[in-house]
């Protein structure tokens, strides 16, 4: 590889991460059932953030923790 095709392949990269960001690019990708948005997060994750709380709260032991209804108001 000479030194052109090294500088190509940076524009190259440059171009991409530039479209990928682009605000016309964002709207389409939150038309696309895989990139939506949940309004609500899923009980079995909000279960093991709460687990992890607990275990955090248990190792620091200064009276940080929070009841599991405070955390989902």
């Amino acid at each position: 590889m000479n030194g052109n095709n090294g500088h190509r392949l940076v524009e190259l990269a440059n171009d991409i991460r530039r479209q990928a960001g682009s605000e016309a690019t964002k709207r389409f990708l939150r038309t696309l059932p895989a990139f939506r948005l949940e309004k609500e997060m899923p009980r079995r994750l909000s279960d093991l953030l709460d687990r992890l709380d607990d275990a955090e709260a248990e190792n620091a032991g200064d009276g940080r923790r929070l009841s599991t209804a405070a955390r989902r108001n």
